[in-house]
C-alpha cells in the first residue's frame, strides 16, 4: 500500500523515475553547459550568459543591416528602372480607357 502512494506521487516506479531524472539532468547539463553555465557559480554563469546574448543581439541587427545594405544596393535600383520603364505604358494605359471610343 505504501508503495502505491509513493509510485502516485512520483509518477511511476521509483527507480524508473530516478533513472529517468538522471537522464534528464545529464542531457540538461550538458545544454547548460554548452551555454557556458557553471554550476559552481550560477548567478555569475547566468550574467555572463545573459551579457552574451544581449551583445550578439546588436551583432544580429549589425549583421542584418549589413545584408540589407549589400541588398539594396541591387534590389533597389534595378525596382526603380522597372518602374520608370512601365510608368510609360501605363500612363498610355490609362489614356486609352479614359477616352470614350468612337461607334
Amino acid at each position: 500500500m505504501q508503495n502505491a502512494y509513493v509510485s502516485r506521487f512520483l509518477g511511476g516506479p521509483p527507480l524508473a523515475v530516478l533513472g529517468r531524472l538522471v537522464l534528464l539532468s545529464i542531457l540538461v547539463g550538458v545544454i547548460l553547459s554548452a551555454l557556458g553555465l557553471d554550476p559552481w557559480n550560477v548567478l555569475e554563469s547566468l550574467r555572463t550568459l545573459l551579457g552574451r546574448f544581449w551583445d550578439m543581439g546588436f551583432d544580429l541587427f549589425r549583421w542584418l543591416w549589413r545584408y540589407f545594405l549589400l541588398g539594396a544596393a541591387i534590389v533597389i535600383p534595378i525596382w526603380l528602372l522597372s518602374r520608370l520603364v512601365k510608368a510609360p505604358r501605363e500612363r498610355n494605359a490609362a489614356k486609352d480607357m479614359s477616352r470614350p471610343e468612337d461607334a
